[in-house]
């Protein structure tokens, strides 16, 4: 069952559009939806006519939207990780956390983190609420960013588990040793070490986020009919295939921006195919969104849902 929808691509490809149209569909249809923007440049209440913040707000029947405020979610991952430390090192004076953290919130990666804990709040906290969970994502670069993190930071993980494991066993052997060594005083069963604890915290939560995207997600790559985009999502397939997430479909937008000969590569073309015009009037407000015409990626999808 894929009950989490992303739309990925390049920036100004349609990801919004077409998120906010899809959604709008599987709302009509009666399912009970909630669309949410992970894009810093926040374009989804625009095109759902209304004003949106991290909270879900009811659109009209059936459908919820938000904006995730990743300003919001760094300072919420960095303040989680100020009191864990605090309370693992509060013995350690020297340790000046304030300064540190003033330095973390503009480090690389830190971003990221945010985005993915912000959609595993949504995963866990929100989506038990709704029959299906759209994404509105952000260009290529940070989305594929956060789509690895589970993968990538669950391997640094297991090996800092393993890492800690011989810590305490050498702990343990001292103590068996010389039972009057300082040692004796600090924690040598992992099963009371409260690293050891959050480590294993660590690997649940992000093993759940990699399950997430790699086998209850559908994952369409949006390409309007020219060779930027396309290369994009190439990329995008290619990144995500060394990750074990595979593509759901190809979602080609804007066909007839251009009279130029245009067609889809080869290594896109195995993926369902889904085709919306290029409006020329623009989108300037939800009913305009019913023009755009998703009912058969829309019919696609929910098949998929009864075979799965």
């Amino acid at each position: 069952m894929h009950d989490t929808v992303f739309f990925l691509g390049k920036g100004g490809v349609g990801k919004t559009t077409l998120s906010s149209t899809f959604a709008l569909a599987l709302a009509r249809k009666g399912k009970n939806v909630l669309v949410a923007s992970l894009d810093p440049a926040h374009n989804l209440g625009d095109a759902l006519e209304t004003t949106l913040n991290g909270r879900p707000k009811k659109v009209e029947p059936n459908l919820d939207a938000l904006e995730v405020s990743l300003a919001e979610w760094v300072d919420k991952y960095l303040e989680e990780s100020r009191e864990q430390l605090k309370a693992n090192y509060s013995y350690n004076m020297t340790l000046n956390l304030d300064s540190f953290f003033s330095i973390l919130k503009y480090s690389p990666g830190t971003e990221e983190y945010a985005v993915l804990w912000a959609i595993e709040d949504i995963h866990c906290r929100l989506a038990p609420s709704y029959d299906f969970v759209v994404f509105d994502t952000p260009p290529t670069a940070l989305s594929l960013r956060f789509l690895s993190l589970p993968a990538i930071s669950g391997l640094w993980v297991a090996e800092l588990t393993k890492l800690r494991e011989r810590i305490l066993k050498s702990r343990q052997t001292i103590v068996r040793l010389n039972p009057e060594s300082p040692v004796a005083a600090s924690c040598v069963d992992k099963n009371d070490d409260k690293v050891y604890g959050k480590l294993s915290s660590i690997r649940t939560r992000l093993k759940a986020l990699d399950t997430l995207f790699s086998k209850h997600s559908f994952l369409s790559v949006i390409v309007n009919p020219d060779d930027l985009s396309v290369f994009e999502a190439l990329r995008i397939k290619e990144e995500l295939s060394r990750l074990g997430i595979p593509l759901s479909a190809v979602c080609v937008n804007k066909q007839g921006v251009s009279d130029a000969e245009w067609k889809q590569t080869e290594e896109l073309s195995h993926l369902p195919q889904f085709v919306f015009d290029f409006c020329h009037d623009g989108i300037r407000s939800r009913k305009d969104l019913e023009t755009i015409g998703v009912e058969h990626l829309l019919h696609y999808f929910l098949d998929k849902q009864g075979k799965a």
